[in-house]
């Protein structure tokens, strides 16, 4: 049975936005669910609960837009249960990374590094855009991944480390994980091609 679109991607961006809010409301409701390592054993809900919040409104828009962009198309290939699992997974693995390389952390970014992961394995040839050239997600994902791995011996604010350890699950799930089901879509979508058709695609490209 074909599993229904249910837009994940656009909920858990609401929930961040709404989780925004509040932190700009209540005084204590960053510092209840932030990621700080020296306090995680007290409060190991902190490697969730921290995915949720960020640090400033422009932190929160371009992860947010990110999220809804790569998420969406994401679920539409793997379904939903699949984009659920490397959403949450890759932001705890990327809390994992954040509890290595920093005092605290804060932010979807690890995440959403999973997804963007997963989607070079899947769909390898989208066409996205890194500051205003066009490339495929691939290609896009390595100049990322590179851009965060320089950015380890930089001080500053932004947890590269997270986005590497997100970013490496959300590959190593897919390719070990959705390969099979990757190989069922094609063959469904083979399987629903018009015989006419297929005959016109083997006269052009079977000669």
């Amino acid at each position: 049975m074909r599993q229904t679109f249910q837009w994940w991607a656009l909920k858990i961006a609401i929930i961040c936005v709404v989780a925004f809010v509040l932190q700009n409301v209540i005084p204590t409701f960053t510092e209840d669910l932030v990621l700080v390592s020296s306090q995680v054993l007290q409060r190991p809900w902190t490697m969730l609960s921290s995915i949720f919040l960020h640090g400033s409104f422009s932190h929160l828009f371009y992860n947010m837009f990110a999220l809804v962009l790569f998420g969406s198309i994401l679920e539409k290939v793997v379904g939903t249960k699949n984009f659920l699992l490397i959403f949450f997974i890759s932001g705890l693995v990327a809390s994992v990374g954040a509890l290595i390389f920093y005092e605290a952390a804060l932010g979807a970014s690890g995440a959403i590094y999973g997804i963007m992961g997963s989607l070079a394995i899947v769909r390898p040839r989208l066409r996205v855009f890194v500051g205003m050239i066009p490339m495929p997600m691939i290609l896009a994902v390595v100049v990322w991944a590179v851009g965060d791995f320089i950015g380890l011996f930089a001080p500053g604010q932004i947890a590269y480390a997270a986005h590497l350890f997100g970013l490496a699950f959300g590959i190593v799930y897919t390719l070990a994980f959705l390969r099979d089901h990757m190989e069922k879509i094609v063959k469904r979508r083979i399987k629903n091609i018009p015989n006419k058709e297929m005959r016109k695609w083997e006269d052009r490209w079977m000669k």
